[in-house]
């Protein structure tokens, strides 16, 4: 007996069922890569402490050399492109594969904020961190203002 549960959906149908049961990248043939592998966008987390934002961009597998980090006015994006290239002979045949990988991500950064000179960026470890500084007058804590009620 098949059971479906409901979980807030109520549209799923048996088409759902059997594209996940074989995997959805097989008859996905929209997708002109054709590979058994499915890209996937890093995991960030973006953190905000009074002195700065942190970023931390899992990416395991990469290279220093793989990213492209940059600040555009306010904007910040993160991509990377990853390529390998693979031959193996044996006897009488030869395969070649080549890999891609790369993705590209973006933040909008608040208005005159950033201290843009000294970002600093550091890969360790499959973890992309950056470390976004504040300028000073944007570290300044306001006293809450109070405001009366007439």
């Amino acid at each position: 007996m098949l059971s479906i549960r409901k979980n807030g959906n109520n549209a799923q149908s048996f088409p759902s069922l059997l594209d996940d049961f074989f995997g959805r990248e097989l008859f996905n043939w929209e997708n002109s890569n054709f590979s058994s592998t499915s890209t996937t966008i890093p995991s960030i987390n973006v953190k905000e402490t009074d002195e700065n934002f942190e970023v931390e961009v899992a990416a395991p597998g990469m290279d220093k050399k793989d990213f492209n980090i940059t600040l555009n006015d306010n904007l910040l994006t993160i991509s990377s492109v990853k390529e390998n290239e693979k031959e193996t002979v044996e006897d009488n045949y030869t395969r070649k594969e080549f890999s891609y990988q790369s993705f590209q991500r973006s933040f909008e950064l608040p208005n005159n904020v950033v201290d843009e000179e000294k970002i600093k960026a550091h890969y360790d470890n499959g973890l992309l961190h950056l470390v976004i500084p504040k300028k000073e007058e944007a570290k300044e804590s306001k006293s809450p203002r109070v405001i009366e009620i007439s």
